[in-house]
C-alpha cells in the first residue's frame, strides 16, 4: 500500500508558555508574517498561527521536555487507508483534536519525530 501524500499542509514549531507577545513581534513584525485566526477548538491551548505562501506555520505552546510537538503536516489523498496501513505496521496513531474541515491524526517515527497526516474535507 502506498501513502499519496499530495502537499504540506504547516509546519509546527514551539514557544515557550505566555510568550505569544515575542513570538508575534519576531514573526509577524520582523519576518513580516501574516497572522491568522487559530480555529476556536485550539484557542484555548495558547500559541499563533501564519501563513507563509500559502503555507501556514503554527507557534505552539510546549515545555521542552521529551517528545516535541513539533512537526510536519502532510496532505494526503487517502487517509483512512494510511491509518489502516500505519496501524497493521505497528504504528501507533493519535487522533488530533477536530478542525473544522480537515481530518487528522498524528504518529510518531522511530526516532521520535511526530508526522501528523490530514485530509480536508
Amino acid at each position: 500500500m502506498k501513502i499519496d501524500f499530495t502537499g504540506i499542509d504547516h509546519v509546527q514549531l514551539t514557544i515557550p508558555a505566555g510568550m505569544e507577545s515575542s513570538a508575534r513581534k519576531f514573526y509577524g513584525g520582523v519576518l513580516g508574517l501574516e497572522e491568522i485566526e487559530k480555529p476556536d477548538s485550539l484557542k484555548p491551548n495558547g500559541g499563533v498561527w501564519y501563513r507563509i505562501s500559502g503555507i501556514e506555520l503554527h507557534l505552539g505552546v510546549e515545555e521542552k521536555s521529551g517528545k516535541t510537538k513539533a512537526h510536519p503536516a502532510f496532505v494526503v489523498s487517502n487517509l483512512n487507508s494510511a491509518r489502516v496501513h500505519l496501524i497493521q505496521n505497528g504504528v501507533e496513531v493519535k487522533q488530533e483534536i477536530e478542525i473544522p474541515g480537515r481530518q487528522r491524526f498524528s504518529f510518531y517515527d522511530p526516532f521520535g519525530n511526530r508526522i501528523e497526516l490530514m485530509h480536508f474535507e
